[in-house]
């Protein structure tokens, strides 16, 4: 299923930079970075748990905030770009290692 993560991190707190960088790096590890504090996950229901799981022990409550937008299975085909650096598709487009 194709998740929406979006997330907004107080880097004037405590922390704030490191929370910031520890929650990319953890959406990078299950998906791709769209905008600065946007990515787009392809995952299963077990690996949205694990995903959340970890993102909810990074974040502080009291100061960040998260969302999860749940696109479903087909959620890729509900998806319109428009504008300059499209994304690549890792599901159709060719990835050359």
């Amino acid at each position: 299923m194709l998740v929406l993560i979006t997330y907004d991190v107080s880097v004037t707190s405590d922390g704030g930079q490191r929370r910031l960088r520890r929650i990319a790096k953890t959406c990078l590890d299950y998906g791709m970075r769209v905008q600065n504090s946007v990515f787009e996950c392809e995952v299963t229901p077990a690996q949205f748990v694990t995903l959340k799981n970890e993102l909810m022990e990074i974040f502080d409550a009291s100061e960040d905030s998260i969302r999860f937008y749940m696109l479903g299975k087909k959620g890729r085909q509900k998806v319109e770009h428009v504008g300059a650096k499209a994304v690549a598709d890792p599901v159709n487009d060719a990835l050359i290692l």
